[in-house]
């Protein structure tokens, strides 16, 4: 399914393009290299794909250290191919698309290769009538989409910024990559660690163990992201400065996106509880109710966004997210406290 939709994406790039980015459709040079770049990140898709799958299934075993160290790998492909790769091309822009492809492969053939030495890996076989796949597909489309709320909402995020001023799209993705990274470094890990526990006390009916275990895991990211998200906010300016102040990126560049960054870090601490409430759901095989939660809150999300883009423009649409990870997370909360 992932190679069709994969094969798909790259034959109609450029009409992905234009869906995604409607504001790119008065410049054909803007889409023709979208669509060239989107040709080699698509397929992205199906690795990263695979290696979520794959450690998924190394995380059952209790085996967390190749997962966690597995996304440091795209980093590494991406710088590699700018340094040795980008300066030889035509459009060196390119290097990082193809960074992206390089990257993928790396984390798969890692995942296979840690999944092989437990003797997890077996020859492939389609069986769509198998009772435990059957159940798998049942469960898996309403996991799916209530575990990416936060990133529909940025996608639609980039759509509307594609129709702002020159640059709004740039400005989120500066302030969106320092948000993410207290996620990425520790939460996350952390509710990776936790989801397989939450399911092994739910399946064994130890309520009061459940419920502990996701208290914990609640205090502690608490703890720790708190000061992550003072900090974003009272060091926007200082830490962009030092990341992305260079180049093409100027003083007016590294204003607007700090602007992004603090309303994104207002949103930090309910970002990291959906990271942390949404497993918990799944653990106990309730897949509909974050999607139902994820609905409102992307509804909340489109509202905001049309409300602020005109008098905050790109600052708005960072703004409009954190309030809706905010009722996304309070009615997550609400739900389990019920419960």
């Amino acid at each position: 399914v992932l190679l069709g939709i994969t094969l798909l994406g790259v034959l109609a790039a450029p009409f992905v393009i234009t869906i995604f980015a409607p504001g790119f459709v008065e410049s054909p040079d803007k889409i023709a290299l979208a669509a060239e770049m989107l040709r080699w990140t698509f397929p992205y898709l199906l690795f990263i794909s695979l290696t979520a799958l794959f450690g998924g299934v190394l995380n059952t075993y209790n085996r967390f250290a190749i997962p966690a160290v597995t996304p440091a790998l795209l980093n590494v492909a991406i710088i590699a191919v700018v340094i040795f790769v980008a300066p030889n091309l035509s459009r060196p822009i390119m290097g990082l698309a193809i960074g992206v492809f390089a990257g993928g492969i790396l984390k798969l053939v890692l995942q296979i290769a840690a999944a092989t030495k437990l003797g997890l890996v077996g020859p492939i076989r389609i069986g769509f009538r198998d009772p435990g796949v059957k159940k798998i597909m049942r469960l898996m489309a309403p996991a799916m989409f209530g575990a990416s709320v936060s990133q529909i909402n940025l996608l639609l995020d980039t759509l509307i910024a594609s129709l702002l001023t020159v640059g709004s799209i740039s400005w989120l993705y500066y302030s969106d990559s320092l948000v993410e990274f207290p996620l990425g470094v520790f939460v996350i890990a952390l509710a990776t660690v936790i989801l397989p526990n939450l399911s092994r006390q739910f399946t064994r009916g130890d309520n009061e163990m459940f419920s502990q275990t996701l208290d914990w895991a609640l205090r502690l990211v608490i703890m720790n992201e708190i000061p992550a998200a003072v900090a974003l906010s009272v060091l926007a300016r200082t830490l962009l400065a030092t990341i992305f102040l260079y180049g093409e990126c100027g003083l007016h560049d590294l204003e607007m996106a700090s602007e992004s960054l603090m309303a994104y870090s207002l949103g930090l601490i309910a970002f990291i509880l959906i990271k942390i409430l949404a497993p918990a759901y799944f653990s106990r095989q309730d897949t509909k109710t974050p999607v139902k939660i994820g609905i409102v809150a992307m509804i909340v999300n489109l509202c905001l966004n049309l409300l602020l883009m005109g008098p905050m423009g790109h600052t708005g649409l960072a703004l409009a997210t954190s309030i809706a990870a905010f009722v996304n997370a309070g009615l997550l909360f609400n739900g389990l406290r019920r419960r």
